[in-house]
C-alpha cells in the first residue's frame, strides 16, 4: 500500500477504464457485508486528513484544525486512535501557526525508518484584517517526532525551496523506499514548477534531489506509492486525477501505468486529490474526492499495479466541501478511510470523519 483474493477475481469484478459508467451505485461494504457507515471522528476542523498506522498498531491522523481553508488562525494537529478508528483523541501539535495571526495547514506525513514520525508542512501568513484574503505561503518546515506524535521539535529553515525560488507545498504520505530513503511529493506553480518529488537519504532530516514527475502538462496535490524494485506511482491533481509511474527509481516519470501505452487519466473532471493504498493481498487502492453532481467519496481498485482499474464504489455520499480521503489497512484486513466534508446524512458542518471498510468482503460480494 498479499493474502486476498485469487486472481479469478477478476472474473466476478468488471474492470474497466477511468470513465466507465456504472448502472448503479457500488459501495464499498463492512464485514457483515452491509454498507459502512461515516463516523464523525473529529468535529469542526476542516482536516484534509493524512493517515498512519504505527508498528504497534495505533493510527495517527495529521489533521488541519480549523472548519475554514486557512481562512482562520490555524495549527497542524497529530490525532491518535489505539483502538483501529473507532475513537480519536489529540496527541500533539507537529505544526503551531507561525504567529497568532497565521494559519499552517498544508502538510505530508510519514514514518522514518528509524520510528520517527515526520511532517512537512506549510501553511499561509495572514492579518486579522485582511481575511479572508490568503498571505504568502508560509515556509516549509520539517517537524519530528521521536515519541509517538507527543512532543515535536521543527527545523524552520531546511526544506529547499523551488527552482523559482518559491516555497513548495507538501502533500501526501511521505513513502520509504526499500533502501530506506523517504520520498515526498511537493508542488509550486502548476505550470511552472508543477510537482516535484524529493528523497531524504537521513530519516527525513534533510531533503535534496528533487524531480518534476508531470512534464507535459500541469499537477498540484499527488499520491505516491512504491511498489518495490524501483517502481512508482504517483496520482497527481490536475482537472482531475492524473496517473503517473516511474521504473528507474524516481529518475524518470511517464503520463502512464508502468508498462502500458495509455494515458494515465484514472478519475474524471473534479475528481481529486487522491490517496494510493496497497493492500496486504497486492491490490492496489486508489480513493478520491468526488466532487461532481453524485458527490461523495469514491475508490478504485487494480489487481495489476495499476495497469487497470476498476469502476468506482462509494466510500460514503457527502456534499458540500468535501474530499481529501486518505486510508491505512488495519492489522485483520480492514480499511480504514478518512475524509474531510461540511456535509453528510445527519451532521452538518466541517468534520474529520471516518468509515471503516472489508475490502475482501466488498469484492467478493461483486
Amino acid at each position: 500500500m498479499r493474502k486476498f483474493l485469487p486472481l479469478s477475481f477478476v472474473t466476478m469484478i468488471a474492470f474497466a477504464s477511468a470513465g466507465a459508467a456504472q448502472d448503479e451505485p457500488r459501495y464499498v461494504v463492512n464485514g457483515q457485508g452491509e454498507r459502512s457507515t461515516p463516523v464523525v471522528a473529529i468535529d469542526k476542523v476542516c482536516a484534509w486528513p493524512n493517515l498512519l498506522r504505527l508498528r504497534d498498531g495505533t493510527l495517527v491522523a495529521t489533521i488541519h484544525n480549523q472548519p475554514s481553508h486557512l481562512q482562520q488562525p490555524a495549527d497542524v494537529e497529530c490525532w491518535i486512535s489505539q483502538d483501529g478508528g473507532a475513537h480519536w483523541e489529540r496527541r500533539g501539535v507537529p505544526a503551531p501557526r507561525d504567529d497568532a495571526d497565521a494559519a499552517r495547514g498544508m502538510f505530508a506525513a510519514g514514518t522514518a525508518p528509524n520510528g520517527d514520525l515526520v511532517v512537512l508542512s506549510t501553511g499561509h501568513a495572514q492579518t486579522l484584517a485582511s481575511k479572508p484574503a490568503w498571505g504568502p505561503v508560509t515556509p516549509t518546515w520539517i517537524s519530528r517526532s521521536s515519541d509517538g506524535g507527543r512532543s515535536w521539535t521543527i527545523d524552520k529553515s531546511g526544506f529547499p525551496r523551488g527552482p523559482d525560488g518559491k516555497v513548495l507545498n507538501p502533500f501526501g504520505n511521505i513513502v520509504v523506499d526499500e533502501d530506506g530513503n523517504l520520498r515526498a511529493a511537493l508542488y509550486g506553480d502548476e505550470r511552472a514548477v508543477g510537482t516535484l518529488v524529493f528523497r531524504s537519504r537521513d530519516n527525513g532530516r534533510t531533503w535534496a534531489d528533487p524531480v518534476r514527475i508531470s512534464q507535459d502538462k500541469g499537477s498540484n496535490e499527488t499520491a505516491l506509492l512504491y511498489l518495490g524494485k524501483g517502481r512508482w506511482l504517483a496520482a497527481a491533481r490536475n482537472t482531475g486525477t492524473d496517473l503517473y509511474s516511474s521504473d528507474d527509481d524516481g529518475a524518470t516519470w511517464k503520463h502512464r501505468p508502468i508498462g502500458s501505452d495509455t494515458q494515465g487519466r484514472i478519475a474524471g473532471d473534479n475528481q481529486f486529490p487522491a490517496h494510493l493504498l496497497r493492500l496486504a493481498s497486492g491490490i492496489i487502492v486508489l480513493t478520491y474526492g468526488n466532487r461532481t453532481k453524485n458527490s461523495g467519496v469514491d475508490a478504485r481498485f487494480s489487481h495489476d499495479d495499476g495497469q487497470t482499474w476498476s469502476v468506482p464504489y462509494r466510500v460514503l455520499d457527502c456534499s458540500g466541501d468535501l474530499g481529501y480521503p486518505a486510508s491505512v489497512q488495519r492489522a485483520d484486513g480492514q480499511v480504514v478511510t478518512a475524509y474531510y466534508a461540511s456535509s453528510i446524512a445527519g451532521h452538518q458542518g466541517y468534520h474529520m470523519g471516518i468509515v471503516i471498510w472489508d475490502p475482501a468482503k466488498t469484492l467478493r460480494d461483486r
